[in-house]
């Protein structure tokens, strides 16, 4: 009977001990679930099939599992987000490469890119592909439509030159966007300049019209440049670190996912925005595969930049801009070592 006595008052011993124990353990949890590190996200432009790795990266768990918790905002414009970020209205997002480039040659803002997504710029003529055009040398004495807006239009000039094309023989109007497919379609251009972001848009809408489309990227016709970066704001940079370095494992991990499951990642972006058109996003992430995925991506590794291929990007830009090419050091507006020592590179 003592012996019995004995061990249960020992196992309601030791079932007291552990139970300082185990609630140690719940708090610690607990505590780790609270310390979830806070990313505020800047797109450069609305949700799309192009933006898909951000939503990709919620969805799947990838930011959770780095312990942080991220929120995205939607943009307007690569100057928008940078302006954002430059006021601390973000921590980190997305932009063009070319206009972070003017923005620090200009002002020095404090905003930093650290991950190359598109190192193929997007910029593309598209045509009817009933009109014989199909090539650069063949806009000379067309009509060209383009947007007021659109950063394609400072690079125009530079294009035309390397291909011989002279720009007194064209004849360049500019429209709405929304207007600029419906001109082409119904032959009011001849071209319209655009972003292969937006192709399966325009394809789409050419079906509609019983009509087929060509699109000719400027960078087989002699402007390859980086393009899209994921950036961040040199304090959220300088402050947070490791933070910035998690993000990018979690962005890269969600870029790799998108580009093997674009039907899957085009949902998550829909899930998310409902207004999204989950077949347009999806055709969106396949036709922009060669941006991320290609030989300059190969030959830095993903998300690196190369130092001559950044240098020959702010050649154009500054050229584009009439600007000295010697007056910026375009190595000022990246951040490197952000990025994990292995990294993936390819989507099969």
């Amino acid at each position: 009977m003592k012996k019995r006595l004995n061990k249960k008052v020992n196992g309601s011993a030791a079932s007291r001990c552990l139970l300082p124990a185990l609630g140690l353990l719940l708090s610690l949890g607990s505590m780790t679930a609270l310390a979830a590190d806070k990313v505020r996200f800047q797109l450069d432009w609305l949700p799309g099939g192009d933006k898909a790795p951000v939503y990709v990266g919620l969805q799947q768990g990838f930011f959770a599992e780095q312990g942080l918790e991220v929120t995205v905002a939607q943009g307007r414009g690569s100057h928008d987000a940078i302006t954002k970020l430059a006021t601390g209205n973000a921590d980190i997002g997305l932009s063009d490469l070319v206009a972070l480039l003017q923005a620090k040659a200009a002002e020095n803002v404090p905003v930093s890119a650290v991950y190359s997504v598109f190192s193929e710029a997007p910029h593309a003529f598209f045509v009817r592909s009933d009109s014989g055009i199909n090539s650069v040398a063949d806009v000379a004495g067309k009509k060209i439509a383009t947007s007021p807006f659109t950063s394609s239009n400072v690079f125009l000039p530079l294009l035309l030159d390397v291909n011989k094309v002279d720009e007194t023989s064209i004849k360049l109007l500019k429209a709405d966007p929304g207007a600029l497919n419906p001109m082409l379609l119904t032959g009011n251009t001849d071209v319209v300049i655009s972003w292969i972001t937006d192709s399966e848009v325009y394809k789409s809408q050419a079906k509609e019209a019983g009509k087929t489309l060509t699109i000719i990227p400027w960078y087989d016709a002699g402007l390859e440049f980086y393009s899209t970066a994921v950036v961040a704001s040199d304090r959220f940079l300088s402050e947070r670190p490791e933070v910035a370095k998690r993000f990018i494992k979690a962005y890269a991990k969600a870029i790799d996912y998108t580009f093997r499951f674009p039907a899957e990642s085009a949902a998550a972006v829909k899930a998310a925005v409902p207004e999204v058109d989950a077949t347009v996003a999806e055709a969106t992430i396949r036709s922009i595969n060669g941006l991320v995925y290609n030989d300059a991506s190969s030959k830095a590794g993903l998300g690196r930049f190369d130092a001559e291929r950044l240098m020959t990007t702010w050649n154009w830009t500054a050229k584009a801009q009439g600007l000295d090419v010697s007056s910026f050091d375009p190595e000022q507006a990246v951040k490197r070592g952000f990025i994990p020592q292995t990294n993936l590179s390819s989507a099969e």
